[in-house]
C-alpha cells in the first residue's frame, strides 16, 4: 500500500511539474497549429464555428471534410462521425454558408454516389491535420485520403484496396450544375454555381481533375438519378469515374477551379507544377513554416505555444484572394460585383463590423504589402459596385451595421509606408460617398444617414434596427475618416465636420445610468430601458457592452461619467454583474448570448467582438493593472488548442487576432491612430520579424502564470512608464523589457502623459 501511495504521489508530482514546464524557441511551428481548434461547434453554442481549413495563407480555394450535408453552413462538425465527402469551399462562417463548392469522394464496392449512401464512418484517432495536409481513414470503403494544396489548386492522394469495384464521386451540387467526362485525358470538368448570395447572375465556378489512372467505366448523375454519357448539365450534377485497384493501389488526382472559366482553371492547375503529392506537402509545410516563424514565441507551455500558433494560423486566412493570373502572368479578377473579368486585385469573405477591430490592424503590422494589394482590391470593389463591401461573401452582403470599411481604409493608410502605393484618392472617395449615403443594402454605406448628419443620432423610433449601435460606429468611423482626411490635406472645413461627428456618441450617453442608451427622435431617451436587454437598440450585445464603443475618445467617455474613478467603477462591473440577460428582442437565446453566460466572467462577452477591447480601458484612467489582469484571465480562461477552443465565434480572423496581439502585450483599441494600448505579454520572449527586416523583441523573463502584472517595463534601454507603445516606433525595431510580477504595481502608468490617445486630448 506504502509503495502505491509513493508511485501516485510521484505521478502526480510529476503532472503538476509538466504543467509548469516552458517550451523553448520551436523551428516548425506549422506542428503547433491545430485546424481542428474551433470545430466542436453546433447552431446553438459556437465554440469557434470554424472548420478545418486546409489551405494556404490567404489561399483563393480551401479544402475541408465535409461531414455535414450539402448546404449546411456547418460543413464540418467534431461530433459528427461520417464524411460525405471532401469540399472545396469559399466558406467564411457558417451564418453566410458557401460558395465555389464542389466535392470529391472514394468509394469502393456497390456504386453509391449520393451523399447518405456514399458516406464513411470515420475517427478522429485515424485523421491528421495541419494546415498544409490532412489525412483520414474511411473505414466504410477501407480508403485513405489525403490532400494538400497550393493557392488554387490541390493533390489528392488515395490508398486503394484489392476491389473490382473502385470509384471516385464527383459532386457538382445542387442549383445548376455541369459535369463532363473526357476519358481519353483522365479528366472531369465541370462547373457550380450553388451559392449563398452574392454574386452576379452569370457566376459559377469552374473546377478540373485529372487522374493518373485510367478510367474503366464511367456514369454521370443528376441528383439521385444514375446517367449514362460522359456530360450532363442539370439541376445537380455530378460524375462517377471507376475502376479496378491492388491492396495498396495509390490514385493520384490534381484539381483547381476558377471563377473566370475552364481555360483558366487549367492554368491554375499549372501551380502544382511538376510536384508529385509529397513534394507538394513540403512546399506547402515550408511556406506555412515561414509565415507563422515571423512571430517567435518562446518560454510558454505546450498548450499556450499550441494556442498562438493557431489562433496565428487562422489569422493568415482572411480576407482570401480571389484574383487569379492570366497566361501573360498578370493579376486579373472575376467581379463579384459585376460579373466582368477585369484587371487587378480583389479579396473577399471578410466583415468589417468584426475584423476592422484587430485583424486588419494586425496586417498592417505584419503585411504591409499584402494589405496594400488588399487595399487596391477595395477600390476595385467600389469602382465595379459603386460601394465599398462592410461584408462580401463573395460581393455585397446585407449583413451587421456600422461602415466600418472607413476604419480599414484609413488605419492602411496610416500605418503602410510609402513604398506600397495604392489609389487612395479612390478610396477616399469611397469612404466619403459610404458616410453619407445609405446604400443598397441597409448594411452598405449608412442606415439612417439622414437622422444621423442632422440629429447626431439614429433615433431609436424611426424603424431603424441597431439604432444606438449604428449611431456609435459612424462616430468611430467620422473620426478615422478625420483621420484620413487630415493625411490628405482634405479642406479644413472638411477635417472639421468628421471630427464634429466623431463627437456623435456623446448623444446617447444617459447621465442617469452612465450608459448608452437609444435617444428618440424627439431628444428624449427611449423607455423602458433595460441595460441588459440583447439587440433592439444595439447589435449582438447590450449597453453594457456597447457603451466603450467609444474607442476614439475615451477620456471623452470618463468626462461624460464625471471622473476616473466612475469609469474605473463602471468598467469593474462589466465583470461583477451576473450574466443576466434579456432576449426578448430575438424571441430566443441566441448562441452569442448563451457563451456570455456561460463563461462565468460576468457581462463581459468576449464571445463576440463589440467588447472585446474594453479591457484594455483601464488604461486609460490610470489603472493598467487592471488590464493586465483580466487580459490574462481571458487568454487563460477564453481559448484552447482544443475543438471547443474559442467562446464563440472566431469570425475571419478577428478572435485570433486579439489572441495574437494580447499574447504579445498590445492591442490596438483605435485603428487608425499609431497607438496600441498595453495589457500583459504572455510568453517569457517574443520575437516579430517585420516585413521592412526590422525585428521587436518583446523580453519578460520572469513571466509566469502568477508574475502577470508589469511591474517596470524598458523601451529600447529607457525606462518606460507610458501605457501605450507607437506603432511608428515599433516598425524601426525595437527591444521591450517588461519586468513581471506577482503583485500589480500601483505607482506605474498612472500619470495622464502616461494614458493613450484619446480626441478629446488632441
Amino acid at each position: 500500500m506504502k509503495l502505491i501511495l509513493t508511485f501516485t504521489m510521484a505521478i502526480c508530482c510529476q503532472l503538476a511539474i509538466s504543467q509548469d514546464i516552458f517550451i523553448d524557441k520551436i523551428t516548425e511551428p506549422v506542428d503547433w497549429a491545430s485546424p481542428l481548434m474551433g470545430t466542436d461547434s453546433k447552431h446553438s453554442l459556437s465554440n469557434g464555428n470554424v472548420y478545418p481549413a486546409i489551405a494556404l495563407p490567404w489561399g483563393m480555394n480551401f479544402w475541408t471534410p465535409q461531414t455535414g450535408k450539402m448546404g449546411d453552413g456547418w460543413a464540418y462538425m467534431y461530433t459528427a462521425d461520417k464524411i460525405r465527402g471532401f469540399k472545396q469551399t469559399h466558406q467564411p462562417s457558417p451564418w453566410m454558408n458557401d460558395y465555389g463548392q464542389f466535392s470529391i469522394m472514394p468509394v469502393t464496392g456497390k456504386l453509391r454516389f449520393t451523399e447518405d449512401d456514399r458516406a464513411s464512418w470515420f475517427s478522429h484517432k485515424t485523421e491528421t491535420v495541419k494546415p498544409h495536409y490532412y489525412k483520414v481513414y474511411l473505414a466504410d470503403h477501407d480508403v485513405t485520403t489525403e490532400i494538400t494544396p497550393t493557392e488554387r489548386a490541390a493533390r489528392f492522394r488515395f490508398t486503394f484496396p484489392e476491389t473490382e469495384q473502385a470509384h471516385i464521386v464527383i459532386d457538382a451540387f445542387d442549383k445548376g450544375s455541369y459535369v463532363k467526362i473526357i476519358p481519353e485525358e483522365n479528366k472531369i470538368i465541370g462547373y457550380t454555381t450553388k451559392n449563398s448570395g452574392g454574386v452576379p447572375e452569370n457566376f459559377k465556378n469552374y473546377f478540373i481533375i485529372v487522374l493518373d489512372k485510367n478510367f474503366t467505366s464511367t456514369n454521370t448523375f443528376d441528383g439521385k438519378d444514375l446517367k449514362d454519357g460522359l456530360e450532363l448539365k442539370g439541376e445537380h450534377a455530378g460524375a462517377v469515374i471507376s475502376f479496378k485497384t491492388k491492396k495498396g493501389e495509390i490514385v493520384n488526382a490534381k484539381v483547381a477551379s476558377s471563377f473566370i472559366s475552364h481555360e483558366q482553371a487549367e492554368r491554375n492547375l499549372n501551380e502544382i507544377g511538376d510536384h508529385d503529392f509529397d513534394n507538394l506537402k513540403q512546399k506547402g509545410r515550408t511556406q506555412w513554416n515561414k509565415e507563422l516563424s515571423r512571430i517567435n514565441v518562446e518560454g510558454g507551455t505546450a498548450d499556450q505555444m499550441k494556442t498562438f500558433y493557431s489562433c496565428l494560423y487562422r489569422s493568415l486566412l482572411f480576407p482570401r484572394k480571389f484574383f487569379e493570373y492570366d497566361a501573360n502572368g498578370k493579376v486579373i479578377h472575376y467581379s463579384p460585383y459585376n460579373g466582368e473579368v477585369l484587371p487587378g486585385y480583389m479579396f473577399t469573405d471578410t466583415g468589417f463590423w468584426d475584423t476592422f477591430r484587430s485583424l486588419f490592424p494586425f496586417l498592417n503590422l505584419m503585411y504591409p504589402e499584402l494589405n496594400a494589394q488588399m487595399q487596391e482590391g477595395l477600390a476595385n470593389a467600389y469602382k465595379e459596385s459603386g460601394w465599398l463591401p462592410e461584408w462580401a461573401s463573395p460581393g455585397l452582403r446585407n449583413v451587421m451595421v456600422g461602415n466600418n470599411s472607413a476604419s480599414v481604409v484609413a488605419d492602411a493608410f496610416l500605418k503602410i509606408d510609402d513604398e506600397h502605393k495604392y489609389d487612395i484618392e479612390t478610396l477616399y472617395e469611397a469612404v466619403i460617398h459610404g458616410a453619407n449615403n445609405a446604400g443598397p443594402l441597409t448594411a452598405v454605406g449608412r442606415a439612417g444617414v439622414e437622422y444621423y448628419n442632422e440629429l447626431g443620432y439614429v433615433p431609436y423610433d424611426v424603424d431603424i434596427n441597431e439604432n444606438a449601435a449604428r449611431t456609435l460606429e459612424y462616430a468611430y468611423d467620422d473620426f478615422a475618416i478625420y483621420q484620413l482626411a487630415k493625411a490628405l490635406k482634405r479642406p479644413k472645413k472638411e477635417i472639421k465636420l468628421y471630427k464634429q461627428r466623431s463627437l456623435n456618441y456623446k448623444n446617447l450617453y444617459d447621465p442617469e445610468t452612465k450608459l448608452m442608451r437609444g435617444k428618440n427622435k424627439n431628444g428624449e431617451f427611449m423607455k423602458p430601458f433595460n441595460p441588459f436587454k440583447w439587440g433592439d437598440a444595439f447589435t449582438e450585445g447590450n449597453s453594457w457592452h456597447y457603451t466603450w464603443s467609444v474607442f476614439h475618445d475615451i477620456q471623452g467617455l470618463i468626462d461624460l461619467m464625471g471622473s476616473k474613478e466612475e469609469f474605473i467603477s463602471q468598467l469593474d462591473k462589466v465583470f461583477s454583474q451576473p450574466p443576466v440577460f434579456d432576449e426578448s428582442y430575438y424571441g430566443f437565446v441566441i448562441h452569442e448570448i448563451r457563451e456570455m453566460q456561460i463563461a462565468n466572467m460576468g457581462q463581459y462577452a468576449h464571445g463576440n467582438q463589440p467588447i472585446q477591447h474594453m479591457i484594455y480601458l483601464y488604461n486609460y484612467a490610470g489603472e493598467p493593472w487592471k488590464a493586465q489582469h483580466w487580459v490574462r484571465e481571458t487568454m487563460n480562461r477564453m481559448y484552447a488548442p482544443t475543438p471547443n477552443g474559442y467562446c464563440g465565434d472566431e469570425d475571419n480572423g478577428q478572435t485570433s487576432a486579439w489572441y495574437v496581439f494580447s499574447s504579445m502585450g498590445f492591442y490596438p483599441v483605435c485603428p487608425a491612430t499609431d497607438e496600441y494600448v498595453l495589457g500583459a505579454p504572455l510568453f517569457k520572449k517574443i520575437t516579430i520579424k517585420l516585413e521592412n527586416g526590422n525585428e521587436v523583441v518583446i523580453n519578460a523573463p520572469k513571466n509566469s502564470e502568477k508574475n502577470k502584472y508589469i511591474q517596470n517595463a524598458q523601451f529600447n534601454g529607457q525606462d518606460y512608464s507610458k501605457n501605450f507603445i507607437n506603432h511608428s516606433a515599433l516598425m524601426e525595431g525595437a527591444i521591450i523589457d517588461f519586468e513581471m510580477g506577482e503583485q500589480p504595481n500601483k505607482n506605474r502608468g498612472i500619470q495622464k502623459s502616461d494614458f493613450p490617445f484619446s480626441l478629446s486630448n488632441e
